[in-house]
């Protein structure tokens, strides 16, 4: 009897101090939950060796990452936003400050011609920010989850011939003309048209805003091929060419929202298409594949 209840207290001596080490343990975590809470990134521990105490440390150590890394990404995005949202102010900004100076020469100038230059070159800058609002505006819609597709089969040559059409003048300032060669002159695909009317504006607005010239445009197969040559000062990066916002540094100031080759990317997408960007040498090559054939 007696050894019994010498085993019984040592049993329940065993189970107190487990206890009590138990609630000594949860006791520090929480003190060290609170030093995180304060701004702290250390790690938590326990001095017991017990497997349940050990895999609630392991598991809140893991959550404390998670959050920690999710707060990184945050905060790295939200910077990027607000220099993204500051830049495209100031592109914004140009074309708005240059219409109004030149509304201003115009109203002063007492020369008919000169002028009727002045009023054109506002008109341009004016419609330099009307296409960028444009792009914000599809850039929003296509951020939506109401964006709808009218897919039907477009004959390709026509509706990229008006889209140079568009851009007559600014190829004449340019003093140059657009090449185009197609293998098949009724070549069709799948698409959106007005979809694609705006991946064919940006991409020749692309090449006049950022080349050294003309464009090229050539129908291979199931694609379209849009080449240009660039400056040397200014190649774009083919990894990121199609990135949002993204811009050679060169190319600030040239009425140009940084969304037109996101949006042709994310449209030829949608579309069941994709676009890639090459550079070769002094040669941005945009390779932009659409489907033929109506999908059953």
């Amino acid at each position: 009897m007696a050894a019994a209840l010498v085993i019984v207290s040592i049993i329940c001596g065993c189970l107190a101090v487990w206890h009590i080490r138990g609630i000594l343990e949860i006791r520090s975590l929480c003190r060290q939950l609170q030093e995180l809470e304060q701004g702290s990134h250390m790690e938590l521990w326990v001095q017991g060796r017990q497997k349940d105490m050990l895999a609630l440390c392991r598991t809140l150590n893991r959550l404390q990452r998670f959050w920690y890394h999710r707060q990184m990404r945050y905060e790295q995005a939200e910077k990027q936003l607000k220099q993204n949202v500051t830049a495209l102010a100031h592109d914004i900004r140009t074309p708005l400050t240059g219409a109004t100076g030149y509304v201003q020469l115009a109203r002063e100038c007492g020369e008919d011609e000169r002028r009727e230059y002045y009023l054109q070159v506002a008109a341009r800058r004016l419609g330099e920010l009307g296409n960028m609002l444009e792009e914000l505006f599809l850039y929003t819609k296509l951020t939506g989850q109401d964006f709808l597709l009218d897919m039907q089969e477009v004959q390709v040559l026509p509706l990229l011939g008006r889209c140079l059409v568009d851009f007559y003048h600014r190829f004449e300032d340019k003093g140059a003309a657009p090449e185009v060669d197609f293998v098949q002159e009724g070549f069709r695909v799948q698409a959106d048209e007005e979809c694609l009317r705006r991946i064919f504006h940006n991409l020749i607005q692309n090449a006049l805003l950022h080349g050294n010239g003309g464009i090229a445009i050539r129908q291979r197969e199931t694609g379209l091929i849009f080449e240009n040559a660039v400056p040397e000062t200014s190649r774009p990066d083919p990894e990121h060419i199609f990135d949002r916002f993204y811009k050679a540094d060169s190319a600030r100031g040239k009425g140009s929202s940084g969304l037109g080759l996101f949006i042709v990317k994310e449209l030829a997408e949608r579309m069941g298409g994709s676009v890639n960007a090459e550079l070769e040498e002094d040669k941005l090559r945009i390779v932009l594949e659409l489907e033929t054939e109506k999908p059953y």
